[in-house]
């Protein structure tokens, strides 16, 4: 799976839209493959620009009904309270990135089946309209019968509704972390109560279609399909590798059990108050502590956000005595400080995805009313877990202590 945006294209209410390099390596074999397919299809000279305009429209309906399917994944997520960090379009497909994990099997299902559900709409409408407009000649483009009498208008809805049908399928099919897989984890979860046995049978399963493909794979290069076996391998491959570790995370999960933030946070901070001048947090905290940040609270200690040395050391020297921190918190475009902050009361296993945590290296704990009463930070949390899965972990020992 790709791990951040290469190249950022733009943003859907909210959510950077990126490619990664490999993207563009498909995008190219696409309109290289479909350039032919419509040239064949109709009978263009070699130098006609047809072939070449209709390859390069298709290719942006195929990349966008992806789009359009992660954001339907998106979208649900967001209204279930879970952020998306990123969506990232690659060389097999997409991925919506999910600032933590779903908290029941009811939302996981919900989010799972979005995005099969916009497909399935693009698709149905795909094969609505062109049916409408030449009906005998779509059918015939659907199936790829090059002989097919068909307008290039019809062929292209021919061909998007059939790839987003073949996405609808693949994407269905159970095994983790497809779609289909997930909607199985979310069914075993309801059934089992128990997410991480959920998990490891989804992975499982996963794991079992990701030989399938190899396997498959295999035979066709032997039997000289070599480009499509080389492909249906590395899917299978990059399935495998994808669900190998969703176990071994699962494993982990089980391993740390019921293991809280308030378990290994430092339950001492050193915060600034919200009335703090720029100049006192500069030669009070930072050149004091010598740490990148510090959270900031207001009187009553509620958690008002985090403040790095970049952001006051930015603020000119003359002005420094007459700003608050909080007035340079607010100041700041970064959208606020919900993901800084994390409940005492969390899992740890939820903060294993989270991006915020590694980019900053650790995050404020506060109480069910937004007061500050830890600092938790990726080398604690690196602690707790070494305890979990070292030699402690078959013996009883507590990674609480």
């Amino acid at each position: 799976m790709p791990k951040r945006n290469k190249f950022t294209l733009l943003t859907v209410r909210g959510i950077p839209i990126g490619v990664d390099w490999t993207w563009f390596v498909v995008l190219f074999l696409a309109i290289w493959l479909l350039s032919g397919y419509y040239r064949s299809l109709f009978e263009s000279p070699q130098d006609s620009l047809e072939p070449y305009t209709l390859a390069v429209i298709s290719a942006a309906g195929f990349f966008g009904s992806i789009l359009l399917h992660e954001l339907g994944h998106a979208l649900v997520a967001r209204r279930n309270n879970i952020g998306i960090s990123q969506i990232t379009l690659w060389m097999f497909g997409g991925v919506a990135a999910l600032e933590r994990d779903p908290d029941s099997p009811g939302v996981e299902f919900r989010i799972a089946a979005a995005g099969p559900l916009v497909t399935f709409f693009l698709a149905t409408a795909s094969l609505a309209v062109g049916a409408a407009i030449d009906g005998g000649a779509f059918w015939d483009g659907a199936i790829f019968d090059e002989g097919a009498a068909i307008s290039p208008a019809v062929a292209v809805l021919a061909w998007i509704a059939n790839i987003n049908a073949a996405i609808l399928v693949f994407n269905l099919l159970p095994a983790f972390p497809l779609d289909g897989g997930r909607i199985v984890r979310a069914i075993a979860w309801k059934l089992t109560g128990d997410r991480d046995r959920a998990t490891t049978f989804a992975a499982r399963l996963g794991q079992g279609f990701a030989f399938i493909f190899i396997a498959i794979g295999a035979m066709l290069v032997l039997i000289g399909y070599a480009f499509s076996g080389i492909w249906l391998a590395l899917i299978g491959w990059m399935l495998g590798s994808s669900a190998r570790a969703t176990a071994v995370r699962s494993e982990l999960n089980r391993r740390i059990g019921d293991l809280r933030v308030a378990d290994v946070m430092d339950s001492e901070p050193v915060a600034i108050p919200s009335d703090t001048t720029v100049d006192r947090a500069l030669d009070e905290y930072f050149l004091r502590y010598r740490w990148p940040w510090f959270p900031v609270v207001d009187a009553a200690q509620r958690f008002v956000g985090l403040l790095n040395r970049g952001t006051a050391d930015s603020v000119p020297e003359v002005n420094r005595k007459g700003r608050t921190v909080s007035q340079l918190l607010a100041d700041e475009s970064n959208g606020g400080p919900e993901g800084q902050v994390v409940r005492s009361d969390a899992r740890i296993e939820s903060l294993l995805a989270n991006l915020e945590l590694r980019r900053l290296g650790g995050l404020a704990a506060v109480d069910a009313d937004g007061r500050l009463i830890g600092v938790i930070t990726l080398e604690q949390i690196g602690r707790a877990l070494r305890k979990a899965v070292g030699p402690a972990a078959g013996t009883g020992e507590d990674p609480r202590a």
